[in-house]
């Protein structure tokens, strides 16, 4: 079927399908090394508290019939099983429909996860994960031609990504339209990579250049995507270096790792050929067979379906009220994206330490406890994390900022550390009682700053701290009982 088939993606149907499901590999992983001390029986927010007053109309999910920290692992491992699968690329050999159900379990099991995980999976890259596994589903398997509709809704999701993204910093922020969001941005961003720090130390002239190539790519170039041809792979080549600039400036989570594999769907056969064949790699092109019948019905009544539920993000674009990382129905479908609306111009951080001292006092010794991601010692080089999401630490730097909304599971925690409870103990890079019980835990508020070159040559500080105030005083597990009542 002629205007059905788009046989010069193959390239990048496989780029999709493949580069999805690791991401999809990357979430499942987590799931197994995160979810139960953050939301299992014994959890920050227990996922039965939440199902016992949240309906499944509103949050449908697998957890809503039975939970357990059995079934949680068992759905983390079938998902990361047949994300693999589908890394290595079986299903694809298989016919049109196998594929279509090995994504479908992955969107299915993680919208089940999705839709109880609360403020840790409160994000809009889960969003995105759901919307561009569910189109990966109805891309076919290696014996039928790339359906032009599904990469016509790809080229969509990605200009609704990015289109977002710049237009709620330029209706936001007055510090992105006057360009100095990134004097800012890199300093308080909610975790640093290795190199930030190098960024936010270049000179600001280089930083009013980021901001002015930030809206090019994020209000201009993605419509080049919907002119195939030369035009839209040169625009997703400008879309993917833009990325990998992010990549380098911070950790995004899996955010623009799947940006990247989603433009690559812009990018034909031709366009591809022209970039491998340099390094020998051979583009061989569609070899498949004619599309069943079957697979057409399905996959336009998938399109029609899209395409009903993309009137609510268009109508959010061009809304004064625009909204951020906002889904319109409980399927994750269709969904309205953006980022950094706001720009925190000081980053405040939550240090949190104990004591085993029978009674705090002014010459109690506290330790502090080291997280993975976010700052705490002021020399301690930051990772690179991303793409994996560490949601533990992307919560303190919310608690940070004031939100009320994080304190529901920080005391919690703070129980959690006083019990010396080991699967949350797990989430942290350090323990400084080594396994045993502090009497008394507290949260201090600190000021953080990325050391000037000068202060770094002196002690080799990255940061520089100042304390604030606290957040939560010396207390103890007879004291938070009392905070819970």
């Amino acid at each position: 079927m002629g205007w059905f088939d788009a046989e010069r993606y193959t390239v990048a149907r496989a780029v999709v399908q493949h580069g999805v499901a690791a991401v999809y590999a990357i979430a499942f992983w987590a799931v197994l090394r995160q979810f139960r001390p953050l939301l299992g029986e014994h959890g920050l927010l227990p996922v039965p508290a939440f199902v016992a007053r949240v309906s499944w109309r509103r949050t449908p999910s697998l957890f809503h019939w039975r939970y357990s920290d059995r079934l949680v692992v068992a759905v983390g491992w079938v998902g990361l099983v047949v994300a693999l699968t589908l890394v290595a690329g079986l299903p694809q050999r298989g016919p049109a429909w196998l594929p279509l159900i090995a994504f479908a379990v992955l969107w299915a099991l993680y919208l089940s996860v999705v839709n109880v995980g609360q403020v840790f999976y409160g994000f809009g890259w889960e969003s995105l994960l759901l919307e561009a596994g569910f189109l990966a589903a109805f891309l076919g398997s290696d014996r039928v031609a790339p359906p032009l509709t599904v990469l016509a809704l790809l080229w969509w999701l990605v200009l609704r990504l990015e289109l977002g993204a710049g237009l709620i910093k330029w209706r936001g922020d007055p510090a992105w339209r006057d360009l100095t969001a990134l004097y800012y941005h890199h300093e308080t961003q909610p975790m640093p990579g290795p190199a930030s720090r190098l960024f936010h130390l270049m000179p600001r002239p280089l930083h009013r250049v980021e901001v002015l190539a930030n809206f090019v790519a994020q209000l201009g170039v993605p419509f080049l995507l919907l002119v195939p041809g030369p035009v839209a792979a040169t625009g997703a080549a400008v879309m993917i270096v833009t990325q990998l600039w992010l990549v380098l400036s911070g950790n995004f989570a899996w955010l623009n790792w799947l940006t990247i594999v989603l433009a690559c769907s812009a990018i034909d056969d031709r366009a591809w050929a022209w970039v491998l064949r340099p390094f020998g790699v051979d583009v061989p092109g569609f070899h498949g067979g004619p599309t069943p019948v079957w697979f057409v019905v399905v996959v336009l009544a998938m399109t029609a379906l899209l395409a009903v539920l993309s009137w609510w993000p268009l109508r959010n674009l061009f809304s004064r009220g625009q909204l951020m990382n906002a889904s319109f129905n409980v399927w994750h479908l269709a969904n309205a994206y953006g980022a950094f609306g706001s720009i925190t111009r000081r980053r405040t951080e939550v240090v949190v330490e104990g004591t085993t001292d029978a009674r705090p006092g002014p010459d109690s010794v506290w330790r502090e406890y080291e997280f993975r991601g976010k700052p705490g010692s002021v020399g301690r080089l930051p990772r690179q994390f991303a793409p994996y999401h560490l949601r533990l630490d992307w919560g303190m730097w919310f608690l940070g900022l004031g939100s009320a909304a994080q304190l529901r599971w920080f005391r919690p925690f703070l129980g959690r550390l006083l019990e010396a409870d080991a699967p949350t103990l797990r989430l942290l890079a350090h323990d400084p009682f080594e396994g045993a019980r502090p009497r008394w835990v507290r949260a201090r508020l600190y000021r953080y700053r990325y050391a000037t070159p000068a202060e770094h040559r002196v002690d080799g500080a990255r940061w520089v701290r100042q304390e604030e105030g606290q957040l939560i005083g010396a207390v103890d597990l007879a004291g938070l009982a009392r905070y819970a009542r």
